[in-house]
């Protein structure tokens, strides 16, 4: 058996056999924050990021405060 199915073994047991429910929640915890950081872009996710990095280094953009100012106008005139 090598070192990592070993140490998965090591694990479910204890896993298994605690009856500690801090302990298990600690552990939930640990695997829903590892799931989370692990996931993939579609290549189409990635193109978008990347096209929108793209116009944000060539000042493509507009501030926040500028666009909620643009709405208000916009909402007066309706």
């Amino acid at each position: 058996m090598d070192l990592t199915a070993q140490l998965k073994e090591n694990l479910i047991s204890r896993i298994r056999d605690s009856k500690d429910l801090n302990f298990l929640n600690a552990l939930q915890t640990l695997f829903d924050s590892s799931e989370q950081a692990l996931f993939q872009l579609s290549s189409e996710q990635q193109s978008a990021i990347e096209k929108s990095r793209s116009e944000i280094k060539n000042g493509q953009f507009h501030k926040s405060d500028e666009v909620i100012s643009e709405m208000r106008e916009w909402l007066k005139k309706k």
